[in-house]
């Protein structure tokens, strides 16, 4: 396993996998808080949209990506805050609006289907020094802010009049959450892809849950998961010669099966874990 060592692109690919493993999960773990789990992918389809219309003009899609995924991201919270619409029927307009514009766009660019699949699936192989340094960047910002407003964030996410009755600026947080989750997308998307990606922001949070009492504890231990999933998926796709994205995918479920059968047995047994976010 020491031999991908010797190739830059698995070097760039590993270093990829890493803040994605990190940062998929970090941001997860809110949005499962806050039953907003299929946001990621209502994102993932908007940012495609921005991958086009950087490929359309000959700007970083991974730029354009985070610039549109940002903005759809804040309409969806304002159109949740303020507007009539409920916010599945926002998801759904985000997914076919994302989808439709970004196909669209990606044809009047002249781009193939082997392109526009390199994004929806992933092409962690080829992350280019420069792709490498936007994910790097933004892995950390996420990392690091949903860390550091980890009670913040948190107390939104579980009870928005408590938290709002307390002094916490809601709205200001609320629109935090779902700009990081557009960061993440756009992260991610390179490593498993933008239709897959919503699956390493969730699984990872759901299979520690399983084993795991208080919300900072299903917090951390989903970070660890998610790097175990996307540094495993990424070695094990590269022995079996599978697509990286779906392995890591398939990985983190396979976690999630065993977290779950240990978390039955521990249950059983007189191991009786509280509710996540109890303490």
């Amino acid at each position: 396993m020491i031999e991908l060592l010797d190739y830059d692109f698995m070097r760039r690919a590993l270093v990829a996998a890493v803040f994605t493993g990190l940062a998929a999960p970090a941001i997860g773990t809110f949005l499962v808080q806050r039953r907003l789990a299929l946001l990621g992918d209502g994102l993932g389809h908007v940012a495609l949209t921005g991958v086009a219309l950087g490929l359309l003009t000959g700007v970083a899609p991974i730029l354009t990506a985070v610039i549109v995924a940002a903005l759809g991201a804040v309409l969806i919270e304002l159109l949740r805050m303020f507007g009539r619409t409920s916010g599945d029927v926002a998801l759904a307009m985000l997914f076919y609006g994302g989808i439709a514009g970004g196909v669209l766009l990606i044809d009047l660019a002249g781009e193939s289907a082997a392109s526009l699949n390199s994004y929806l699936f992933g092409s962690i192989l080829t992350v280019s020094s420069g792709d490498l340094v936007l994910v790097g960047v933004l892995g950390a910002i996420v990392i690091a802010l949903t860390i550091g407003l980890s009670p913040q964030l948190f107390a939104v996410c579980q009870d928005e009049e408590h938290a709002r009755v307390s002094g916490v600026p809601v709205k200001a947080y609320s629109l935090l959450i779902a700009v990081l989750a557009a960061v993440t997308i756009t992260v991610a998307m390179r490593t498993v892809g933008l239709l897959l990606v919503s699956a390493l922001m969730v699984v990872p949070v759901a299979a520690s849950q399983q084993l795991t009492r208080s919300f900072r504890t299903t917090h951390l231990a989903s970070m660890v998961i998610g790097l175990v999933a996307a540094l495993g998926g990424l070695v094990t796709s590269y022995e079996t010669e599978t697509p990286p994205g779906p392995t890591i995918v398939m990985l983190a479920l396979v976690i999630f099966g065993v977290a779950a059968l240990v978390g039955t047995v521990l249950r059983r047994t007189g191991t009786r874990r509280r509710p996540v976010g109890s303490g």
